[in-house]
């Protein structure tokens, strides 16, 4: 069963139906296909994806049956289906939030299936097969081809063995060597990214990961053993290196007592002060796994762990689920991204703003669930930061959430929920704000813009922001509607001096919208490129530098033309794109808290962020414990130079003496003062200008590096530039 509710309003879905064999089938759900929908309409990538996994092709027509809902519709499947529900929208109503309209989709499956349900396939299969507990399964790889790991149940370890088959003809044993990879990588394991691959012993890469859902791996241990178990009292149990020296025999692989492995799903981690190796349950989840490419010819080993006496596989060993993709398949690289702990796995995906700026750097990053541009070759970390202090730069920052708060309450609400005031906030004027605890610990924080008088625009952090969004409107009834708009409404940042000028050599804006010379700081407006025909884009004078500075938020269809746009309107201005390495410099430059600054038990004076909490507004979350934090605080957020270029970690401890006064909660060094500088949380009695205190490394006593107590911002302490 197949129930659609539209959540504001009359609306309208496109509703696509596939059969099991991956066939378009509308009548299995009492439809019937009208117009085609366009791609273009929607962020079609992961459908389109899914159809080419499913043995379709990517580029045919999508017949859509299109469903008009003025109340709840139930619809009953004659069969099994995949059912896509679509919400076109233009990107101007995207943009302006106008004829917005969330629709509720549930459903209710005709019967409770007693099997283990696997991942959807990632592409086309060439073969799968399942590795029963406690046992190991040996399989060719062709160079291109792709292997599936997967957890079946969740909590299950698998050894994973693979070595060169030109080698092995030669006699020889050429494998996956974890040491040679941890060096090569300068971490643990590899993951989806930069440094993405695993290494034999002299040192030539043999397998690109592609994703990984889990990320957490252990690459430091052997594959169980025998002898591990007969230490421990159970001779003869059903060991992992037995069982892939089995597996091998028939290739005329020695066997070996102990094999080394990459130990899939086994959480492991070493203590920095005993250095011993710690290990507890696994954290994959049902489903995890991971995807790697062979880049030659290889022998693989995947295990299904047997170890039942001890937490790393739940203490109950399952299955392990293998699939072997043929080379064309289109897997992305990725990681999951879960919006809690307990929330719905997804996959990590490519910006918007993609296309643009992979053709300028591979250097990305994960963001939330986006990968985002690091930093860029051409120019370096340093001269983006110089761009942006001196002329201008453009970064991506789609990994933001955005959320429309929308109807007669929806002041009321943020009333509730926020530091600030939000009864001053005029249309077209937009204001930063936070969302605490109870305790006044910072949830997040964002940007609210008011684009109407009953409708807003958050930009924040997380998600956390809509659930207690949710929660406030639902605990006093309020008429208000909460819409998260995903990866709907990618942004960019024009940051720099000479960001206004970039602008005026393209932004069109109609009579009854503010222009571009009435934006003040934290104005907003709908504006268009070039003409009245342009494309649509929010444009608001905000950001995360402490420089003069815009934000420009477009439909995702619109997003490489937007970027292309503004490149190429500041080049003879000297426009850079920026990563966030550099970015990360600025900020701490600027003073502008982070994820560091907030922590458990850390109130919102603590973090730096008191600026932000209007205590003589009425009631909202957290208000209690902020006056009587403000009354009488204990920690405040202040700046450190020091007299070296050495950088402290975040959480490194600051002494005054012997004694601990603070801890590093962000630093950088400086190009602009040249010297490291940072942002550390301190005890009041010693957050004076001009304290010299000192910074721990080294186990925090050996070596120590003295510092200078200072105001944060570290410049600019008037927002003169950001104002200008």
């Amino acid at each position: 069963m197949l129930s659609l509710r539209p959540m504001g309003g009359d609306q309208s879905v496109a509703v696509l139906v596939f059969d099991a064999r991956g066939k378009v089938a509308p009548t299995i759900l009492g439809l019937e296909a009208g117009e085609d929908l366009a791609p273009s309409s929607f962020q079609s990538d992961e459908l389109l994806g899914w159809v080419s996994a499913n043995g379709g092709d990517r580029n045919a027509a999508l017949p859509a049956a299109w469903v008009p809902l003025d109340d709840l519709l139930a619809l009953s499947a004659s069969a099994t289906c995949t059912v896509w529900v679509v919400r076109p929208q233009s990107a101007n109503e995207l943009v302006s939030a106008a004829a917005l309209g969330a629709v509720q989709v549930s459903v209710k499956p005709a019967a409770v299936d007693a099997g283990v349900a696997l991942p959807p396939p990632l592409g086309d299969v060439r073969e799968e097969f399942t590795v029963r507990r406690g046992t190991a399964m040996a399989y060719d790889l062709r160079p291109g081809e792709i292997v599936q790991i997967i957890d079946v149940e969740g909590q299950q370890c698998s050894d994973f063995v693979a070595l060169r088959s030109k080698a092995l003809d030669e006699g020889r044993d050429i494998m996956i060597d974890t040491t040679a990879t941890r060096t090569m990588v300068r971490g643990a394991y590899p993951g989806p990214g930069l440094y993405d691959k695993f290494y034999d012993q002299d040192l030539r890469p043999m397998m690109q990961v592609l994703q990984d859902t889990c990320g957490r791996h252990d690459a430091f241990g052997m594959a169980c053993t025998d002898r591990g178990y007969a230490d421990r009292g159970f001779p003869g149990h059903l060991n992992c290196s037995d069982n892939i020296s089995g597996a091998l025999s028939s290739r005329g692989v020695a066997a070996r007592a102990a094999w080394p492995a990459i130990n899939f799903f086994w959480s492991t981690w070493v203590d920095p002060h005993s250095h011993q190796i710690h290990t507890e349950e696994s954290h994959s989840r049902p489903g995890d796994y991971v995807a790697m490419r062979a880049l030659e010819e290889l022998v693989c080993v995947t295990t299904a762990c047997p170890d039942d006496i001890d937490p790393i596989n739940g203490w109950n060993p399952t299955d392990v689920h293998v699939r072997i993709y043929r080379p064309d398949a289109p897997i992305r690289r990725a990681i999951a991204y879960r919006e809690k702990e307990d929330a719905a796995m997804t996959i990590s995906r490519e910006s918007a703003f993609h296309p643009a700026t992979s053709r300028l750097t591979n250097h990305f990053a994960p963001a939330r669930d986006v990968w985002a541009p690091a930093s860029f070759p051409s120019v370096g970390t340093v001269g983006e930061y110089w761009a942006c202090r001196e002329k201008a730069t453009l970064q991506d920052m789609s990994s933001l959430r955005k959320y429309d708060i929308i109807g007669p309450d929806a002041e009321t609400l943020l009333q509730k929920s926020l530091t600030r005031d939000v009864s001053r906030v005029a249309v077209w004027r937009g204001t930063y704000a936070l969302i605490c605890d109870e305790a006044g610990t910072v949830v997040d924080d964002g940007t609210l813009f008011r684009l109407a008088p009953d409708l807003y625009r958050w930009c924040c952090g997380s998600e956390e922001s809509a659930r207690v969004f949710e929660d406030v409107a639902q605990r006093d009834n309020l008429q208000v509607r909460v819409h998260g708009m995903e990866s709907a409404l990618p942004n960019l940042a024009l940051q720099g001096p000479r960001s206004r000028e970039i602008l005026e050599r393209f932004v069109f804006t109609q009579p009854t919208h503010p222009s571009l010379q009435e934006l003040k700081w934290f104005g907003v407006t709908i504006a268009r490129v070039g003409d009245r025909e342009g494309i649509p884009f929010m444009l608001s004078r905000s950001g995360y530098t402490g420089e003069l500075g815009y934000e420009l938020f477009c439909a995702a269809s619109d997003a490489p033309a937007l970027w292309d746009a503004v490149m190429t309107a500041g080049e003879d201005l000297g426009i850079t794109p920026m990563g966030g390495e550099a970015l990360e410099t600025i900020r701490i430059e600027a003073g502008l808290a982070s994820r560091n600054e907030f922590a458990a038990g850390i109130d919102a004076f603590e973090a730096g962020l008191g600026f932000a909490v209007d205590l003589r507004k009425a009631d909202f979350i957290g208000k209690a414990a902020l006056e009587r934090n403000a009354r009488d605080p204990r920690r405040v957020l202040s700046g450190l130079k020091f007299a070296c270029n050495d950088v402290p970690a975040h959480g490194a401890p600051i002494f005054a003496g012997e004694r601990q006064v603070g801890v590093i909660t962000s630093a950088t060094r400086s190009p602009m003062f040249e010297c490291s500088i940072a942002m550390a949380r301190l005890a009041i009695e010693f957050a004076v200008a001009g304290e010299t205190l000192e910074v721990g490394q080294l186990d925090g006593r050996m070596k120590r590096l003295t510092a200078t107590v200072c105001d944060v911002p570290f410049f600019d302490p008037k927002r003169e530039r950001a104002r200008a």
